[in-house]
């Protein structure tokens, strides 16, 4: 980079989408509240987006910039309004134009591009999830293409997810159905990693599949496809009607469809995904489940909604290592059991994985269990 003019780096980080670069004054407040103060990281955002204005001077590090996981607590409390994850979108872009992105996610984005899922995992396996289930194929007149995230299809701790959604909403009668191996990745961590035009290819492939079987509302069991469908894909032209599980569970429950009715005499925190709430702004519809159900003590995380504690995992990090003194996800371990949860529900396949390795790297596993919401209500209907 120290090979181009500074400001024509400078430049070409606004025109990818990093046009609010110039706006940082430096006030440090994105640094203050970024996780990776809480276990001493050596991220820190204002000096990337310094680092951004000079253009890129002195990058040297392969991964530094990689550690943002996109969790959106900086930007609602940027006094000057930076749209600071776009900025660092843009810059990713431009390492990843540079070939300089760090090698498991240059695995990531190649298995994306072959396979069309980031777990190296052949096609031909996105369904073995269903496997023993009556998954009924979206066909014309079928009213929701249900979009598992490429972790659930994949991930055998996250295929439980899955398997509880459709079992519910196979009970509740809701007509859905879906595409099986003709389905790819929704592309929401290539575009964070900053391969915008991997990311444009899976939208035109996408929407070309979605409307070609005529799929107007989607149902999707991660924040991350939610966020992706809903504010990414509409950039680009494509619009689909797209609710988050935890909306259509809820909704279910309050119209009768659903009835929870087997008990769970336990303590319940509900740990808010970055991408569900701030992202999105839905924290009240997973509460609202967990307290339909009978004997389940709804009860608060000291960071919660808006200020949730992000679990690790996005912007790409799901797949980079992170030493285990610096998993915020630990921190989220620790807390669930100071509010004497015994359970810790969340909504997000990443969020289960993070909050999953946690429970066994704390040592905690005999002391709470983390669940999905769907998993939880799915044990209260009896499925």
């Amino acid at each position: 980079m120290s090979q181009v003019p500074f400001y024509e780096v400078n430049e070409a980080i606004v025109a990818m989408g990093g046009e609010d670069l110039n706006l940082c004054m430096q006030c440090g407040l994105c640094s203050g509240s970024c996780p990776w103060r809480l276990v001493d990281g050596e991220f820190f955002v204002r000096q990337m987006i310094r680092m951004g204005q000079l253009g890129l001077e002195g990058y040297e590090s392969d991964d530094i910039l990689y550690g943002c996981t996109t969790c959106g607590l900086c930007p609602q409390r940027c006094p000057r309004g930076v749209k600071i994850i776009d900025v660092m979108r843009a810059m990713r872009s431009m390492i990843a134009e540079a070939g300089a992105i760090p090698g498991v996610l240059k695995t990531v984005l190649g298995s994306v591009h072959g396979k069309g899922n980031p777990w190296s995992e052949e096609r031909e396996k996105r369904i073995r999830w269903t496997q023993g289930l009556d998954i009924p194929s979206f066909q014309e007149g079928t009213e929701y293409f249900l979009s598992i995230c490429c972790t659930s299809a994949y991930d055998v701790r996250s295929q439980k997810i899955a398997k509880a959604l459709a079992g519910i909403l196979t009970k509740a009668g809701v007509s859905y159905g879906i595409l099986g191996n003709e389905e790819s990745c929704c592309g929401e961590s290539v575009r964070k990693i900053g391969d915008e035009i991997l990311f444009a290819k899976l939208v035109e492939k996408n929407s070309q599949l979605l409307e070609g079987k005529g799929v107007k509302k989607l149902i999707v069991n991660s924040p991350h496809c939610l966020y992706t469908y809903t504010k990414e894909y509409p950039q680009m032209g494509a619009e689909f009607e797209t609710s988050h599980h935890s909306q259509i569970l809820a909704s279910l429950i309050e119209s009768g469809a659903i009835k929870p009715e087997k008990a769970i005499e336990k303590k319940i925190a509900f740990h808010d995904p970055c991408y569900l709430g701030r992202h999105s702004d839905i924290y009240d519809a997973p509460r609202s489940i967990i307290e339909a159900i009978p004997g389940a003590e709804l009860v608060e995380l000291k960071r919660n909604r808006r200020n949730s504690l992000c679990c690790g995992a996005g912007g790409g990090r799901l797949w980079m290592e992170t030493a285990p003194e610096q998993r915020f996800s630990d921190l989220r371990i620790h807390e669930a059991l100071e509010s004497g949860a015994q359970i810790l529900a969340t909504a997000c396949p990443y969020c289960i994985n993070m909050l999953e390795d946690s429970r066994k790297n704390t040592g905690k596993e005999d002391e709470i269990e983390v669940l999905d919401i769907s998993e939880l209500l799915g044990a209260s209907i009896g499925i």
